[in-house]
């Protein structure tokens, strides 16, 4: 495995110090990260995306999905099963698990689905009006332009 010195973009990285520790520490523990269940990323454009974990043998009530700050977690907190079971084979993993995400910032999830065995998280990134961007021209006052003087207002309220 290479490793990658993220030292760079500490220096160019102005107030992005978080970003570019994540680069860092995902580097180190991409060797640790778990496997089950299997999961797809999926990006439908730029502002829609969906994870895809396969969880079969969970009931919606064996599953809890939360978010807090950036991190999405998902756990599949399976019930003992009291009958005994004398397996030939045994493929299908029903064990407990827990697998987090780390989000973008502004990064939501909108719904959570499951069904024939996959659970869907649908997010969306919702950027604030206030950080979208935004054109100043050079030289004129605020009340020759208006939109930065409403785009103010509107922070205020």
């Amino acid at each position: 495995m290479r490793n990658y010195d993220f030292a760079p973009l500490y220096r160019s990285m102005i107030g992005f110090d978080h970003m570019a520790s994540l680069l860092d520490s995902a580097t180190r523990t991409s060797q640790k990260q778990p496997s089950y269940p299997p999961y797809n990323i999926e990006q439908f454009d730029d502002d829609h995306y969906q994870i895809s974990m396969a969880v079969a043998g969970f009931e919606e009530s064996e599953l809890v999905i939360s978010s807090e700050y950036n991190t999405l977690i998902v756990e599949g907190k399976k019930e003992a099963d009291e009958n005994e079971h004398n397996f030939i084979h045994q493929g299908i993993a029903a064990r407990n698990f827990r697998h987090s995400f780390q989000l973008a910032e502004h990064v939501k999830i909108t719904t959570a689905d499951l069904k024939n065995g996959l659970l869907y998280l649908n997010l969306v990134r919702e950027i604030p009006e206030e950080m979208k961007p935004r054109q100043v021209k050079i030289g004129l006052t605020k009340a020759e332009q208006p939109e930065l003087a409403e785009q103010k207002v509107k922070a205020v309220a």
